[in-house]
């Protein structure tokens, strides 16, 4: 199979880390001691092995036969050998002979035993009972001597990590970084779909790391640090791995959330070894993602900072400055969030080149949707091209997940092959959540149908507008309806007509209900929020009105930081933020006034669909062509905000 058929999957099956294992040896050395101690324990609890216990009655008994020759006396316990085999009198014991015995003598005196054990001539050892402190005394104090010892040898370790110490007790310190391989560059740029800007921003890198004697001896220093910023699920991680990849070089990948420790001064350990670790095998890159939950900027908002963190960011800064000229190291770091990041992390010698990684256009779609669908069993009659084009604003991971919902759909179903039908639901799916029982009453869902209508019919009508996909009265997620309209190419800039437009759009359902019902519901809080920010943008922060003129405030922008805001003065007067109220409900009352005079004067056309919405719950854009085709509808002229 061909390799170059991957597309913005992230890196699989990582190289295991070749760093030798570090204190196995401490570890199987206390392990033997303690299991030596805990037998030579046992052993001597056990007696004398061989001896098996007889009754006291039974040695006198013997000994007055004559046939014990010596014993050892040691408090109550009285051990011995025959001098004939015996065989014990009890049932219950063992019935083979023995020459070695143990017995206990009662608590109370016999003082005739010892003039038995002398008129037979019986040799008699005795043994002071206190004479055997000194083994258990050992057996006791042995593990608590070696666990001592390791923790003084662990200790001196840990004192090591100011000097480059190898990560501390049980490698507490010690980088998680996933090494992958050189040896096989299974990702390279061939595998990554568009980001053409991105790619030429990287070469320069991979001529470097290939070859980096052809800068240095120009005087050329190429940037220790590249920032891959752009929109999650967009290929940073594997945009990095393909670079790797085409410099054939040892790629070490972490998450910037796994230097992050409740231990002050752990992160900063692993940030030591890591980058110790690749300068080894230099030349390598060192890859960071989500570098903001390290990277953020000190000293923001109430809450202060944050030691571990900072301690940790501080020495990756220190770690980048300290690179000499025959590291050959690179550090890519990924972010979708660079405006939190600590400007010391973004000055010139860190990480002081952006590359920006924009969401995919259209020939790129189309490359990654192949990618995605070549395992996919996929029907005559789909066409790639097609949702390439209507998924305008998708990622390379929102892609991956369109086809991926679409196959499980199929899969529902039993069916062999994924249809057009399968990815139709997985798109609604996706977009407006997934479909499911609602109870409405009849004049509930005679309202839902006016209100999407209203939507749509807006949409149909006005001019400068994203192309109506479907409308539907099917309960999807959290909303009752849904009117979808899919961008048929990729739009940069944003006219104030197109906005005007879409406000108008967004307010079309509240008209219709206010024109029908001469009532209002909560249906359209979600088309007013968004149609509020949209206009207070245009106000404050895009100058897009003629009485707040072309400047520009600090309107909408939200402060990451908790604080920030209350600590920023505002750069407008009160004067001025009432002109922008002002300004701002002026835009959306026209514009609702704009949708309403159109619903209005094309009342018969908005029935005819509402009707028709009824009967079969979801219109595609060529139902609605057909309605609008069979009726004689008034295009209102463009209202001015």
């Amino acid at each position: 199979m061909n390799k170059k058929n991957r597309q913005h999957e992230p890196p699989e099956h990582p190289q295991k880390s070749d760093q030798p294992r570090r204190n196995w040896f401490w570890g199987y050395l206390i392990w033997f001691l303690i299991l030596w101690v805990v037998f030579s324990y046992i052993t001597r609890m056990g007696g004398t092995g061989s001896s098996s216990e007889i009754s006291y009655s039974e040695f006198k008994n013997q000994v007055r036969a004559q046939n014990v020759s010596a014993v050892k006396m040691k408090g109550q316990e009285i051990t011995g050998t025959f001098d004939e085999p015996f065989r014990p009198g009890d049932s219950t014991a063992d019935t083979s002979s023995i020459l070695s015995f143990t017995t206990t003598m009662p608590a109370l005196e016999d003082a005739e035993l010892l003039q038995l054990l002398d008129a037979n001539q019986v040799e008699v050892r005795a043994q002071s009972e206190g004479a055997s402190w000194l083994p258990y005394l050992l057996i006791i104090m042995i593990p608590w001597v070696l666990l001592i010892l390791y923790s003084m040898y662990a200790g001196k370790r840990m004192q090591g990590q100011g000097r480059g110490g190898i990560g501390g007790i049980f490698g507490i310190g010690k980088s998680t970084a996933k090494r992958f391989q050189n040896t096989n560059a299974d990702v390279t740029y061939d595998d990554v779909a568009g980001l053409e800007y991105a790619k030429e921003s990287l070469r320069d890198i991979i001529a470097y790391l290939r070859d980096p004697g052809k800068f240095t001896v120009l005087g050329a220093d190429i940037p220790k640090g590249i920032l891959l910023v752009g929109p999650p699920g967009n290929g940073k991680t594997l945009l990095a791995r393909a670079t790797a990849g085409e410099a054939g070089v040892p790629f070490f990948s972490i998450s910037g959330s796994e230097f992050i420790e409740i231990f002050v001064g752990v992160g900063a350990s692993r940030v030591r070894d890591l980058f110790q670790t690749a300068k080894r095998e230099s030349p390598a890159i060192i890859f960071v993602d989500e570098i903001d939950s390290v990277g953020r900027a000190r000293g923001t908002g109430i809450g202060g900072g944050h030691d571990e963190r900072e301690q940790t960011l501080n020495q990756i800064l220190s770690e980048m400055d300290g690179f000499e000229a025959h590291e050959s190291v690179v550090v890519i770091a990924a972010t979708n969030r660079p405006d939190v990041l600590d400007p010391a992390l973004t000055r010139p010698g860190r990480f002081d080149r952006q590359v920006t990684l924009d969401l995919p256009q259209k020939k790129a779609r189309l490359k990654i949707l192949r990618i995605h669908t070549r395992e996919v069993p996929l029907d005559s009659n789909i066409n790639l091209e097609n949702l390439a084009t209507r998924s305008v604003g998708f990622s390379g991971a929102d892609l991956k997940n369109l086809v991926n919902e679409a196959a499980l759909l199929a899969g529902r179903k039993n069916k062999h092959v994924v249809s057009q039908e399968d990815f139709e639901e997985a798109w609604d799916t996706i977009l407006m959540g997934a479909a499911h029982e609602e109870l409405l009453d009849e004049d509930e869902k005679r309202i839902v149908a006016y209100h999407e209508s209203g939507h749509a019919l807006v949409a149909k009508l006005l001019p400068d507008t994203d192309p109506l996909q479907k409308v539907t009265i099917i309960p999807r997620g959290r909303s009752l309806g849904a009117t979808e309209q899919i961008p048929m190419k990729d739009r940069h800039n944003l006219s104030r007509s197109y906005l005007l437009s879409r406000i108008s759009v967004m307010l079309g359902g509240r008209a219709a209900e206010r024109l029908v019902f001469n009532e209002l519901t909560n249906g359209a809080a979600q088309d007013l929020r968004q149609a509020t920010q949209l206009a207070r943008r245009m106000v404050g922060q895009w100058g897009m009105s003629e009485r707040i003129g072309p400047v520009t405030f600090r309107i909408g922008e939200e402060h990451v930081f908790l604080g920030q805001e209350i600590s920023q003065p505002k750069d407008y007067s009160e004067d001025t933020a009432r002109t922008i109220d002002h300004e701002v409900k002026k835009i959306v009352s026209d514009m609702e006034e704009r949708a309403y005079n159109m619903l209005r004067d094309n009342r018969d056309t908005l029935d005819l669909i509402v009707e028709t919405l009824i009967e079969n719950e979801t219109l595609s854009n060529a139902d609605v062509e057909e309605i609008l085709n069979g009726k004689e509808v008034t295009e209102t002229e463009p209202q001015t905000a």
